[in-house]
Protein backbone atom coordinates (compact mmCIF):
# COMPACT_ATOMS: atom_id res chain seq x y z
CA UNK A 1 0.00 0.00 0.00
CA UNK A 2 1.28 3.47 -0.89
CA UNK A 3 0.46 6.11 1.72
CA UNK A 4 0.64 9.89 1.33
CA UNK A 5 1.27 11.76 4.60
CA UNK A 6 1.09 15.48 5.35
CA UNK A 7 1.85 16.57 8.91
CA UNK A 8 2.02 20.20 10.09
CA UNK A 9 2.60 21.48 13.62
CA UNK A 10 2.36 25.19 14.49
CA UNK A 11 3.41 26.79 17.78
CA UNK A 12 2.20 30.29 18.62
CA UNK A 13 3.38 32.42 21.55
CA UNK A 14 1.88 35.49 23.15
CA UNK A 15 5.32 37.10 23.44
CA UNK A 16 8.49 36.88 21.34
CA UNK A 17 10.67 33.83 22.03
CA UNK A 18 14.35 34.72 22.30
CA UNK A 19 15.77 31.19 22.25
CA UNK A 20 14.36 27.73 21.67
CA UNK A 21 15.70 24.42 20.40
CA UNK A 22 13.62 21.47 19.28
CA UNK A 23 14.36 17.88 18.33
CA UNK A 24 12.31 16.53 15.43
CA UNK A 25 11.76 12.80 14.98
CA UNK A 26 9.46 13.02 11.97
CA UNK A 27 11.24 11.05 9.23
CA UNK A 28 10.11 7.42 8.71
CA UNK A 29 12.65 4.63 8.30
CA UNK A 30 13.09 2.47 5.19
CA UNK A 31 13.32 -0.86 6.94
CA UNK A 32 11.18 -3.88 7.69
CA UNK A 33 7.76 -3.67 6.08
CA UNK A 34 8.06 -0.11 4.71
CA UNK A 35 10.03 1.84 2.12
CA UNK A 36 10.18 5.63 2.14
CA UNK A 37 9.70 6.81 -1.45
CA UNK A 38 10.19 10.48 -0.66
CA UNK A 39 10.16 12.67 2.44
CA UNK A 40 10.91 16.26 3.39
CA UNK A 41 10.63 18.42 6.49
CA UNK A 42 10.53 22.22 6.30
CA UNK A 43 10.57 24.88 9.03
CA UNK A 44 9.08 28.38 8.98
CA UNK A 45 10.24 30.72 11.74
CA UNK A 46 13.34 28.67 12.51
CA UNK A 47 16.23 26.86 10.92
CA UNK A 48 17.77 23.40 10.95
CA UNK A 49 21.04 23.36 12.89
CA UNK A 50 22.02 19.70 12.56
CA UNK A 51 20.71 16.22 11.81
CA UNK A 52 21.82 12.77 12.87
CA UNK A 53 20.63 9.26 13.72
CA UNK A 54 20.29 8.65 17.46
CA UNK A 55 21.02 5.49 19.44
CA UNK A 56 17.71 3.96 18.30
CA UNK A 57 18.49 4.78 14.66
CA UNK A 58 15.81 7.49 14.64
CA UNK A 59 16.52 10.33 12.24
CA UNK A 60 16.74 13.48 14.37
CA UNK A 61 16.79 17.09 13.19
CA UNK A 62 17.71 19.93 15.56
CA UNK A 63 15.79 23.15 14.91
CA UNK A 64 16.40 26.55 16.49
CA UNK A 65 13.93 29.44 16.57
CA UNK A 66 14.73 32.71 14.90
CA UNK A 67 15.14 35.26 17.75
CA UNK A 68 12.04 37.29 18.50
CA UNK A 69 9.62 35.00 16.65
CA UNK A 70 6.08 34.48 17.92
CA UNK A 71 5.26 31.54 15.63
CA UNK A 72 7.05 28.52 14.20
CA UNK A 73 5.57 25.96 11.80
CA UNK A 74 7.08 22.54 11.14
CA UNK A 75 5.83 20.64 8.08
CA UNK A 76 6.63 17.05 7.09
CA UNK A 77 5.29 15.19 4.10
CA UNK A 78 6.07 12.30 1.84
CA UNK A 79 5.12 8.89 0.48
CA UNK A 80 5.74 5.52 2.08
CA UNK A 81 5.20 2.05 0.59
CA UNK A 82 4.02 -0.48 3.18
CA UNK A 83 3.11 -4.16 3.35
CA UNK A 84 1.37 -6.38 5.89
CA UNK A 85 3.68 -8.74 7.81
CA UNK A 86 1.23 -9.71 10.52
CA UNK A 87 2.85 -7.28 12.92
CA UNK A 88 6.30 -8.91 12.73
CA UNK A 89 8.99 -6.25 12.32
CA UNK A 90 11.91 -8.68 12.60
CA UNK A 91 15.37 -8.98 14.07
CA UNK A 92 16.95 -6.50 16.42
CA UNK A 93 19.61 -4.13 15.09
CA UNK A 94 21.27 -0.89 16.08
CA UNK A 95 23.54 0.40 18.82
CA UNK A 96 21.23 -0.30 21.78
CA UNK A 97 21.63 -3.82 23.26
CA UNK A 98 18.47 -5.87 23.52
CA UNK A 99 18.73 -6.19 27.30
CA UNK A 100 18.31 -2.42 27.69
CA UNK A 101 14.69 -2.73 26.55
CA UNK A 102 13.96 -4.62 29.76
CA UNK A 103 14.99 -1.63 31.89
CA UNK A 104 12.18 0.37 33.50
CA UNK A 105 12.00 4.11 32.88
CA UNK A 106 10.12 6.70 34.88
CA UNK A 107 7.08 6.32 32.63
CA UNK A 108 7.23 2.50 32.53
CA UNK A 109 8.24 1.67 36.10
CA UNK A 110 6.11 -1.19 37.47
CA UNK A 111 4.09 -0.60 40.63
CA UNK A 112 1.35 -2.61 42.36
CA UNK A 113 -1.20 -2.07 39.57
CA UNK A 114 1.18 -3.07 36.77
CA UNK A 115 2.26 -6.16 38.75
CA UNK A 116 -1.34 -7.19 39.27
CA UNK A 117 -2.06 -6.80 35.56
CA UNK A 118 0.98 -8.86 34.56
CA UNK A 119 0.20 -11.67 37.03
CA UNK A 120 -3.27 -12.07 35.55
CA UNK A 121 -1.94 -12.99 32.08
CA UNK A 122 -2.10 -16.78 31.49
CA UNK A 123 1.33 -18.35 31.33
CA UNK A 124 3.07 -15.14 32.31
CA UNK A 125 5.56 -17.02 34.44
CA UNK A 126 6.23 -19.88 32.01
CA UNK A 127 9.03 -20.28 29.47
CA UNK A 128 8.49 -20.83 25.78
CA UNK A 129 8.79 -18.88 22.59
CA UNK A 130 7.16 -18.10 19.28
CA UNK A 131 3.41 -18.42 19.04
CA UNK A 132 2.93 -18.97 22.76
CA UNK A 133 4.66 -15.70 23.60
CA UNK A 134 2.77 -13.82 20.88
CA UNK A 135 -0.52 -15.15 22.27
CA UNK A 136 0.47 -13.95 25.75
CA UNK A 137 1.27 -10.50 24.41
CA UNK A 138 -2.09 -10.32 22.63
CA UNK A 139 -3.71 -11.31 25.94
CA UNK A 140 -1.74 -8.57 27.69
CA UNK A 141 -2.76 -6.01 25.07
CA UNK A 142 -6.43 -6.91 25.55
CA UNK A 143 -6.05 -6.71 29.34
CA UNK A 144 -4.54 -3.22 29.10
CA UNK A 145 -7.44 -2.00 26.97
CA UNK A 146 -9.95 -3.43 29.45
CA UNK A 147 -8.17 -1.68 32.31
CA UNK A 148 -7.65 1.64 30.49
CA UNK A 149 -10.54 2.89 28.39
CA UNK A 150 -9.68 5.13 25.44
CA UNK A 151 -10.51 8.74 26.32
CA UNK A 152 -8.84 11.87 25.01
CA UNK A 153 -8.02 15.03 26.91
CA UNK A 154 -7.64 13.48 30.37
CA UNK A 155 -3.93 12.60 30.49
CA UNK A 156 -0.69 14.17 29.26
CA UNK A 157 2.66 12.94 28.00
CA UNK A 158 4.24 13.00 31.46
CA UNK A 159 1.92 10.38 32.97
CA UNK A 160 3.49 7.09 34.06
CA UNK A 161 1.97 3.61 33.71
CA UNK A 162 0.82 3.43 37.33
CA UNK A 163 -0.97 6.78 37.05
CA UNK A 164 -2.74 5.63 33.90
CA UNK A 165 -3.95 2.38 35.50
CA UNK A 166 -5.13 4.26 38.58
CA UNK A 167 -7.10 6.70 36.42
CA UNK A 168 -8.53 3.95 34.21
CA UNK A 169 -8.48 6.02 31.02
CA UNK A 170 -5.99 7.32 28.50
CA UNK A 171 -4.91 7.42 24.86
CA UNK A 172 -2.59 5.35 22.69
CA UNK A 173 0.50 6.77 24.38
CA UNK A 174 -0.81 5.71 27.79
CA UNK A 175 -1.78 2.25 26.55
CA UNK A 176 1.75 1.83 25.22
CA UNK A 177 3.40 2.75 28.52
CA UNK A 178 1.24 0.32 30.50
CA UNK A 179 1.88 -2.56 28.11
CA UNK A 180 5.62 -1.86 27.98
CA UNK A 181 5.82 -1.82 31.79
CA UNK A 182 3.96 -5.14 32.10
CA UNK A 183 5.81 -6.85 29.24
CA UNK A 184 9.18 -5.95 30.73
CA UNK A 185 8.01 -7.23 34.10
CA UNK A 186 7.17 -10.53 32.36
CA UNK A 187 10.74 -10.73 31.04
CA UNK A 188 10.28 -9.41 27.50
CA UNK A 189 12.23 -6.57 25.89
CA UNK A 190 9.66 -3.95 24.87
CA UNK A 191 9.78 -0.55 23.21
CA UNK A 192 7.61 2.44 22.33
CA UNK A 193 6.83 3.18 18.67
CA UNK A 194 5.54 6.48 17.29
CA UNK A 195 4.23 6.83 13.77
CA UNK A 196 1.21 7.23 11.55
CA UNK A 197 -1.97 5.21 11.07
CA UNK A 198 -4.35 5.57 8.14
CA UNK A 199 -7.89 5.60 9.50
CA UNK A 200 -10.64 3.79 7.63
CA UNK A 201 -13.29 6.49 7.43
CA UNK A 202 -11.39 9.78 7.56
CA UNK A 203 -8.31 11.47 6.11
CA UNK A 204 -7.86 14.32 8.59
CA UNK A 205 -6.48 13.31 11.99
CA UNK A 206 -5.67 15.13 15.20
CA UNK A 207 -2.42 13.45 16.25
CA UNK A 208 0.21 10.87 15.44
CA UNK A 209 -0.22 7.32 16.71
CA UNK A 210 1.69 5.12 19.17
CA UNK A 211 1.99 1.39 19.72
CA UNK A 212 4.32 -1.21 21.25
CA UNK A 213 6.87 -3.67 19.94
CA UNK A 214 7.85 -6.70 22.03
CA UNK A 215 10.86 -8.87 21.22
CA UNK A 216 9.85 -12.53 20.91
CA UNK A 217 12.36 -15.37 20.54
CA UNK A 218 12.31 -16.78 17.02
CA UNK A 219 10.44 -13.81 15.52
CA UNK A 220 12.20 -10.67 16.69
CA UNK A 221 10.20 -7.49 17.25
CA UNK A 222 6.43 -7.90 17.02
CA UNK A 223 4.02 -4.96 17.11
CA UNK A 224 0.86 -4.57 19.23
CA UNK A 225 -1.55 -1.64 18.94
CA UNK A 226 -3.38 -1.74 22.25
CA UNK A 227 -5.83 1.05 21.39
CA UNK A 228 -7.15 -0.79 18.33
CA UNK A 229 -6.67 -4.35 19.57
CA UNK A 230 -4.58 -5.49 16.58
CA UNK A 231 -1.03 -5.86 15.35
CA UNK A 232 0.16 -3.22 12.85
CA UNK A 233 -0.62 -3.89 9.19
CA UNK A 234 -0.05 -2.00 5.94
CA UNK A 235 -1.94 1.05 7.27
CA UNK A 236 0.85 1.81 9.77
CA UNK A 237 4.03 3.82 9.19
CA UNK A 238 6.82 3.54 11.78
CA UNK A 239 8.73 6.75 12.46
CA UNK A 240 10.64 6.47 15.75
CA UNK A 241 11.26 4.03 18.59
CA UNK A 242 12.47 4.44 22.16
CA UNK A 243 12.32 3.11 25.70
CA UNK A 244 9.23 5.28 26.22
CA UNK A 245 7.50 8.35 24.75
CA UNK A 246 10.37 10.69 25.57
CA UNK A 247 12.77 8.74 23.37
CA UNK A 248 10.41 8.63 20.38
CA UNK A 249 8.45 11.88 20.66
CA UNK A 250 7.80 13.47 17.24
CA UNK A 251 8.77 16.92 18.57
CA UNK A 252 10.44 17.77 21.88
CA UNK A 253 12.63 20.59 23.10
CA UNK A 254 13.22 23.57 25.34
CA UNK A 255 12.76 27.35 25.27
CA UNK A 256 13.62 30.32 27.45
CA UNK A 257 10.87 32.61 28.73
CA UNK A 258 7.42 32.30 30.23
CA UNK A 259 5.27 33.28 27.24
CA UNK A 260 2.05 31.37 26.75
CA UNK A 261 2.01 28.70 24.05
CA UNK A 262 -0.75 27.36 21.80
CA UNK A 263 -0.44 24.37 19.51
CA UNK A 264 -2.19 23.52 16.25
CA UNK A 265 -1.73 20.17 14.47
CA UNK A 266 -2.88 19.27 10.96
CA UNK A 267 -2.39 15.67 9.84
CA UNK A 268 -3.58 13.80 6.77
CA UNK A 269 -2.86 10.14 5.99
CA UNK A 270 -4.37 8.65 2.84
CA UNK A 271 -3.80 5.91 0.30
CA UNK A 272 -2.40 6.89 -3.07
Amino acid sequence: MRLQIRHQTSYRYDAPVHYALQQLRLTPKSRGYQSVLGWQTTVQGGRKEAEFNDEHDNHVELVSFEPGMCEITISSEGEVETRDTGGVYGEHYGHVPLWLFKRPTRQTAPGPLVRKLARAIPGAGEGGAGEGDVARMHALSAAVLRAVSYETGKTDSAWAAEQVLAAGHGVCQDHAHVMIAAARLMGFPARYVSGYLMLTEQIDEEATHAWVEVHVDGLGWVGFDVSNGISPDERYVRVATGLDYRGAAPISGMRFGDSGESLTVSLQVQQQ
